[in-house]
């Protein structure tokens, strides 16, 4: 069932302010949808696998693509309708080129557990990402952020758009209504 709330959604994804030379990103979950990888492959949109070399077909199907997406494409609408509450993915908005964005996200696609086993970190899961980054500490947060300027994600309430950004160092939070277009942020608190 389509999002009832899509453009309130689009339109605080894309701010009416002018440019401020930032580009939006989507990471985008193919696990989560068996039609996110076929979409996303005809989208039209500039578009990666966060993993390299040859991966088998079904990987290839459920594996982390980033996208850029474009003001007004078909694409980003057809995204938010239908995969909004449904945690297909993330936003964020950086000002560096595709190729570096798609290196630094890269880096966190594996951690390590305390005896050094290798995990996969999917916190390009809004349901991961919006539980871990308030525990990050300033080195945590500056690592994690990099180049991106902020995060956007739905919610456990998919009425909900949370957008983290890091200001003086400390995790920057804002929950936006979708449905009656009310914000409600924290400055401060989450660094530590």
């Amino acid at each position: 069932m389509p999002y009832a709330h899509a453009e309130k959604v689009l339109s605080t994804l894309w701010p009416t302010h002018p440019d401020d030379g930032t580009q939006l990103y989507a990471v985008l979950d193919g696990a989560r949808n068996d039609g996110i990888y076929p979409s996303v492959v005809r989208s039209e949109c500039e578009f990666e696998c966060l993993y390299t070399g040859e991966l088998a077909p079904d990987l290839v199907r459920a594996a982390p693509y980033l996208v850029k997406l474009e003001r007004d494409h078909a694409f980003i609408d057809a995204l938010v309708r239908n995969g909004w509450g449904d945690s297909w993915g993330i936003f964020l908005r950086a000002s560096i080129p595709f190729k570096q964005l798609r290196r630094h996200l890269r880096t966190f696609l594996m951690v390590y557990d305390p005896t050094i086993k290798p995990m996969y970190f999917r916190y390009y899961d809004p349901r991961v990402l919006r539980t871990f980054l308030p525990t990050c500490d300033k080195e945590q947060l500056a690592m994690m952020f990099g180049p991106a300027l902020c995060f956007m994600l739905e919610d456990e309430d998919p009425d909900v758009l949370l957008r983290f950004s890091i200001a003086s160092g400390s995790l920057q939070s804002q929950a936006i209504r979708m449905a009656e277009q009310t914000y409600a942020g924290s400055s401060a608190g989450f660094g530590r």
